[in-house]
Protein backbone atom coordinates (compact mmCIF):
# COMPACT_ATOMS: atom_id res chain seq x y z
CA UNK A 1 0.00 0.00 0.00
CA UNK A 2 1.01 3.47 -0.46
CA UNK A 3 2.41 5.31 2.82
CA UNK A 4 1.02 8.96 1.53
CA UNK A 5 -2.58 9.30 2.12
CA UNK A 6 -4.13 11.44 0.12
CA UNK A 7 -5.72 14.71 0.92
CA UNK A 8 -4.41 13.54 4.43
CA UNK A 9 -6.43 11.72 7.19
CA UNK A 10 -9.73 12.61 8.98
CA UNK A 11 -10.42 10.84 13.01
CA UNK A 12 -13.50 10.50 13.45
CA UNK A 13 -13.21 8.43 16.60
CA UNK A 14 -10.75 6.50 18.16
CA UNK A 15 -10.85 3.43 15.42
CA UNK A 16 -11.87 5.49 12.69
CA UNK A 17 -9.54 7.37 10.46
CA UNK A 18 -10.04 7.97 7.22
CA UNK A 19 -8.61 8.88 4.11
CA UNK A 20 -10.01 12.48 3.24
CA UNK A 21 -9.94 11.77 -0.42
CA UNK A 22 -12.15 8.18 -0.78
CA UNK A 23 -13.61 6.44 -3.53
CA UNK A 24 -16.84 5.66 -3.89
CA UNK A 25 -17.77 2.36 -5.50
CA UNK A 26 -21.46 2.91 -6.85
CA UNK A 27 -20.57 3.41 -10.40
CA UNK A 28 -18.90 -0.28 -10.81
CA UNK A 29 -22.03 -1.80 -10.93
CA UNK A 30 -23.83 -1.16 -14.86
CA UNK A 31 -26.16 0.72 -15.77
CA UNK A 32 -28.20 2.58 -13.53
CA UNK A 33 -25.94 1.36 -10.96
CA UNK A 34 -27.85 -2.00 -11.36
CA UNK A 35 -26.58 -5.14 -12.50
CA UNK A 36 -22.89 -6.72 -13.53
CA UNK A 37 -19.90 -4.22 -14.84
CA UNK A 38 -19.17 -3.85 -18.12
CA UNK A 39 -15.73 -4.51 -17.71
CA UNK A 40 -15.03 -6.94 -14.72
CA UNK A 41 -11.40 -6.72 -14.47
CA UNK A 42 -11.44 -2.85 -14.65
CA UNK A 43 -13.85 -2.93 -12.05
CA UNK A 44 -11.70 -5.12 -9.42
CA UNK A 45 -7.85 -3.22 -11.31
CA UNK A 46 -10.03 0.11 -9.82
CA UNK A 47 -10.50 -1.40 -6.79
CA UNK A 48 -7.17 -2.35 -5.98
CA UNK A 49 -5.69 0.62 -7.69
CA UNK A 50 -7.53 2.84 -5.09
CA UNK A 51 -5.53 0.98 -2.35
CA UNK A 52 -2.41 1.22 -3.65
CA UNK A 53 -2.63 4.99 -4.30
CA UNK A 54 -3.48 5.38 -0.49
CA UNK A 55 -7.19 5.08 0.12
CA UNK A 56 -8.22 3.94 2.68
CA UNK A 57 -12.19 5.13 2.72
CA UNK A 58 -14.21 3.19 0.33
CA UNK A 59 -17.86 3.66 0.10
CA UNK A 60 -20.35 1.25 -0.78
CA UNK A 61 -24.23 -0.21 -0.77
CA UNK A 62 -25.27 -3.30 -0.93
CA UNK A 63 -27.91 -2.18 -2.88
CA UNK A 64 -25.45 -1.16 -5.45
CA UNK A 65 -26.08 -3.78 -8.38
CA UNK A 66 -28.04 -4.96 -6.23
CA UNK A 67 -24.62 -7.38 -4.21
CA UNK A 68 -22.71 -6.85 -7.02
CA UNK A 69 -20.31 -4.52 -5.89
CA UNK A 70 -19.95 -5.43 -2.34
CA UNK A 71 -19.10 -8.65 -4.14
CA UNK A 72 -16.31 -6.88 -6.14
CA UNK A 73 -15.20 -4.97 -3.22
CA UNK A 74 -14.66 -8.70 -1.13
CA UNK A 75 -12.68 -10.17 -4.06
CA UNK A 76 -10.77 -7.24 -5.08
CA UNK A 77 -9.32 -6.30 -1.57
CA UNK A 78 -10.03 -9.42 0.95
CA UNK A 79 -7.70 -10.05 2.92
CA UNK A 80 -8.78 -6.15 3.62
CA UNK A 81 -5.79 -4.08 5.08
CA UNK A 82 -5.47 -3.14 8.49
CA UNK A 83 -6.20 0.68 7.78
CA UNK A 84 -9.55 0.37 5.14
CA UNK A 85 -12.61 1.47 6.70
CA UNK A 86 -15.55 0.15 4.43
CA UNK A 87 -18.46 2.84 5.06
CA UNK A 88 -21.81 1.54 3.69
CA UNK A 89 -25.50 2.74 3.09
CA UNK A 90 -28.69 1.46 4.43
CA UNK A 91 -32.34 2.49 3.72
CA UNK A 92 -33.39 0.84 0.48
CA UNK A 93 -33.47 -1.76 -2.23
CA UNK A 94 -33.93 -2.20 -5.99
CA UNK A 95 -36.77 -3.19 -8.22
CA UNK A 96 -36.44 -5.66 -10.97
CA UNK A 97 -36.48 -3.31 -12.97
CA UNK A 98 -33.49 -1.21 -11.55
CA UNK A 99 -36.13 1.35 -9.49
CA UNK A 100 -34.99 2.58 -6.05
CA UNK A 101 -37.64 2.13 -3.33
CA UNK A 102 -36.87 3.35 0.15
CA UNK A 103 -36.55 0.59 2.78
CA UNK A 104 -36.68 2.14 6.30
CA UNK A 105 -38.82 -0.73 8.31
CA UNK A 106 -36.56 -1.19 11.51
CA UNK A 107 -36.71 -4.80 10.50
CA UNK A 108 -35.44 -4.64 7.36
CA UNK A 109 -32.74 -2.07 7.81
CA UNK A 110 -31.09 -4.63 10.26
CA UNK A 111 -31.74 -7.40 7.62
CA UNK A 112 -29.78 -4.88 5.07
CA UNK A 113 -27.16 -4.88 7.83
CA UNK A 114 -26.70 -8.31 7.72
CA UNK A 115 -26.89 -8.59 3.80
CA UNK A 116 -23.64 -6.03 3.70
CA UNK A 117 -21.90 -8.07 6.26
CA UNK A 118 -22.17 -11.63 4.55
CA UNK A 119 -21.26 -10.00 1.25
CA UNK A 120 -18.47 -7.88 2.12
CA UNK A 121 -17.25 -10.47 4.53
CA UNK A 122 -16.90 -8.70 7.56
CA UNK A 123 -17.85 -9.36 11.44
CA UNK A 124 -18.92 -5.55 12.22
CA UNK A 125 -19.04 -3.07 9.73
CA UNK A 126 -16.67 0.32 10.02
CA UNK A 127 -19.58 3.00 9.67
CA UNK A 128 -23.23 1.98 8.27
CA UNK A 129 -25.20 5.32 7.34
CA UNK A 130 -28.88 5.31 7.15
CA UNK A 131 -29.96 6.81 4.00
CA UNK A 132 -32.89 8.78 4.00
CA UNK A 133 -33.74 11.92 1.73
CA UNK A 134 -32.59 11.95 -2.23
CA UNK A 135 -31.22 14.14 -4.71
CA UNK A 136 -34.32 15.73 -4.55
CA UNK A 137 -34.07 16.89 -1.37
CA UNK A 138 -34.44 16.52 2.48
CA UNK A 139 -37.53 16.39 5.33
CA UNK A 140 -37.77 16.69 8.75
CA UNK A 141 -39.62 13.68 8.91
CA UNK A 142 -38.60 11.75 12.32
CA UNK A 143 -35.44 9.13 11.88
CA UNK A 144 -35.90 7.70 15.59
CA UNK A 145 -37.30 4.64 15.17
CA UNK A 146 -34.72 3.80 12.00
CA UNK A 147 -31.87 4.94 13.86
CA UNK A 148 -32.63 3.50 17.20
CA UNK A 149 -32.70 -0.02 15.00
CA UNK A 150 -29.01 0.88 13.80
CA UNK A 151 -28.08 1.78 17.28
CA UNK A 152 -29.51 -1.48 18.73
CA UNK A 153 -27.25 -3.41 16.02
CA UNK A 154 -24.15 -1.03 16.94
CA UNK A 155 -24.43 -1.75 20.70
CA UNK A 156 -24.56 -5.32 19.52
CA UNK A 157 -20.95 -4.95 18.09
CA UNK A 158 -22.14 -5.46 14.08
CA UNK A 159 -21.80 -1.37 13.85
CA UNK A 160 -18.77 0.38 15.02
CA UNK A 161 -20.15 3.81 13.89
CA UNK A 162 -23.39 5.57 12.47
CA UNK A 163 -24.24 7.67 9.80
CA UNK A 164 -26.53 9.59 8.21
CA UNK A 165 -27.35 10.28 4.18
CA UNK A 166 -29.45 12.50 2.84
CA UNK A 167 -30.30 14.07 6.18
CA UNK A 168 -31.84 17.61 7.06
CA UNK A 169 -30.41 19.56 10.36
CA UNK A 170 -33.26 18.14 12.69
CA UNK A 171 -32.97 15.30 11.62
CA UNK A 172 -29.09 14.92 12.75
CA UNK A 173 -30.42 16.74 16.24
CA UNK A 174 -32.63 14.16 16.88
CA UNK A 175 -30.34 11.40 15.70
CA UNK A 176 -27.46 12.24 18.11
CA UNK A 177 -30.04 12.06 21.22
CA UNK A 178 -29.89 8.49 20.61
CA UNK A 179 -26.62 7.92 19.58
CA UNK A 180 -23.33 9.49 18.06
CA UNK A 181 -23.26 10.52 14.75
CA UNK A 182 -19.83 10.77 13.34
CA UNK A 183 -20.74 11.22 9.67
CA UNK A 184 -23.03 12.67 6.94
CA UNK A 185 -23.15 12.16 3.62
CA UNK A 186 -25.28 14.80 1.68
CA UNK A 187 -25.59 16.44 -1.92
CA UNK A 188 -23.07 18.71 -2.10
CA UNK A 189 -20.94 20.82 -4.50
CA UNK A 190 -19.82 24.21 -6.11
CA UNK A 191 -23.13 24.61 -7.72
CA UNK A 192 -25.39 23.10 -4.81
CA UNK A 193 -25.07 24.74 -1.21
CA UNK A 194 -27.93 24.66 0.28
CA UNK A 195 -26.56 22.52 2.65
CA UNK A 196 -23.67 24.95 3.71
CA UNK A 197 -24.98 25.53 7.14
CA UNK A 198 -25.02 21.86 7.81
CA UNK A 199 -21.74 21.46 6.50
CA UNK A 200 -20.65 23.79 9.05
CA UNK A 201 -22.27 22.56 11.61
CA UNK A 202 -20.18 19.09 10.69
CA UNK A 203 -17.23 21.07 10.89
CA UNK A 204 -17.94 22.39 14.42
CA UNK A 205 -19.25 19.33 15.69
CA UNK A 206 -15.82 17.12 14.21
CA UNK A 207 -18.48 14.85 12.12
CA UNK A 208 -17.11 14.11 8.27
CA UNK A 209 -19.19 15.50 6.17
CA UNK A 210 -19.25 13.43 2.92
CA UNK A 211 -20.27 15.20 -0.63
CA UNK A 212 -21.64 13.25 -3.14
CA UNK A 213 -22.30 14.37 -7.03
CA UNK A 214 -19.72 16.66 -6.39
CA UNK A 215 -19.41 18.05 -9.78
CA UNK A 216 -23.17 19.08 -11.18
CA UNK A 217 -25.81 20.65 -11.76
CA UNK A 218 -23.79 23.54 -13.23
CA UNK A 219 -25.35 26.47 -15.86
CA UNK A 220 -23.37 27.32 -18.68
CA UNK A 221 -22.05 30.51 -16.85
CA UNK A 222 -20.79 28.37 -14.09
CA UNK A 223 -19.40 25.44 -16.01
CA UNK A 224 -17.24 28.55 -18.09
CA UNK A 225 -16.45 30.21 -14.55
CA UNK A 226 -14.84 26.45 -13.54
CA UNK A 227 -13.42 26.01 -16.85
CA UNK A 228 -11.57 29.04 -16.81
CA UNK A 229 -9.63 28.72 -12.66
CA UNK A 230 -8.86 25.15 -14.04
CA UNK A 231 -7.23 26.42 -16.80
CA UNK A 232 -5.34 29.24 -14.73
CA UNK A 233 -4.31 26.56 -12.25
CA UNK A 234 -3.72 23.92 -14.62
CA UNK A 235 -6.03 21.02 -14.08
CA UNK A 236 -8.84 19.91 -15.12
CA UNK A 237 -12.40 21.77 -13.87
CA UNK A 238 -13.12 18.16 -11.91
CA UNK A 239 -10.21 18.49 -10.08
CA UNK A 240 -10.86 22.07 -9.40
CA UNK A 241 -14.00 20.86 -8.53
CA UNK A 242 -12.81 18.06 -5.81
CA UNK A 243 -10.02 20.24 -4.66
CA UNK A 244 -12.51 23.09 -3.68
CA UNK A 245 -15.14 20.55 -1.39
CA UNK A 246 -11.73 19.67 0.25
CA UNK A 247 -10.42 23.28 1.59
CA UNK A 248 -14.31 23.97 1.93
CA UNK A 249 -14.14 23.17 5.62
CA UNK A 250 -11.85 20.69 7.89
CA UNK A 251 -13.81 17.46 8.29
CA UNK A 252 -15.36 17.42 4.52
CA UNK A 253 -14.41 14.32 2.87
CA UNK A 254 -14.73 12.89 -0.68
CA UNK A 255 -15.85 9.70 -2.07
CA UNK A 256 -16.00 10.19 -6.05
CA UNK A 257 -16.54 7.68 -8.07
CA UNK A 258 -15.41 6.17 -11.21
CA UNK A 259 -14.57 3.07 -12.86
CA UNK A 260 -11.82 3.54 -14.67
CA UNK A 261 -8.28 3.36 -13.23
CA UNK A 262 -6.87 6.22 -15.52
CA UNK A 263 -10.26 8.76 -14.11
CA UNK A 264 -9.32 7.41 -10.55
CA UNK A 265 -5.55 8.63 -10.67
CA UNK A 266 -6.84 12.07 -11.52
CA UNK A 267 -9.29 12.24 -9.00
CA UNK A 268 -6.38 11.40 -6.61
CA UNK A 269 -4.36 13.86 -7.62
CA UNK A 270 -7.14 16.55 -6.95
CA UNK A 271 -6.25 15.95 -3.47
CA UNK A 272 -2.40 17.38 -3.95
CA UNK A 273 -4.08 20.72 -5.86
CA UNK A 274 -4.14 23.61 -3.46
CA UNK A 275 -6.30 26.54 -4.68
CA UNK A 276 -4.47 30.05 -4.28
CA UNK A 277 -7.20 32.44 -2.77
CA UNK A 278 -8.52 34.19 -5.39
CA UNK A 279 -9.67 31.12 -7.57
CA UNK A 280 -11.56 29.90 -4.03
CA UNK A 281 -13.05 33.55 -4.43
CA UNK A 282 -14.02 33.35 -7.78
CA UNK A 283 -15.45 29.51 -7.24
CA UNK A 284 -17.42 31.29 -4.07
CA UNK A 285 -18.81 33.33 -6.12
CA UNK A 286 -20.76 30.58 -7.98
CA UNK A 287 -23.10 29.30 -5.23
CA UNK A 288 -23.92 32.85 -4.85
Amino acid sequence: MATNVPGGTLTLADDLTISRMGYGAMQLAGPNVFGPPKDRAEALAVLRGAVELGITHIDTSDFYGPAVVNELIAEALRPYPADLRIATKVGARRGEDGSWRPSLEPEDLKAQVRENLTRLDLDTLDLVYLRLGSRDGTTDESVAEQFGALAELREDGLIRHLGLSGVSMVQLTEAQTTAPVVAVQNLYNLANRQDDALLERCAADGIAFASFFPLGGFTPLQSGTLTEVAARVGASPQQVALAWLLQRSATTVLIPGTSSVAHLRENVAAAGLALPADAIAELDGIGE
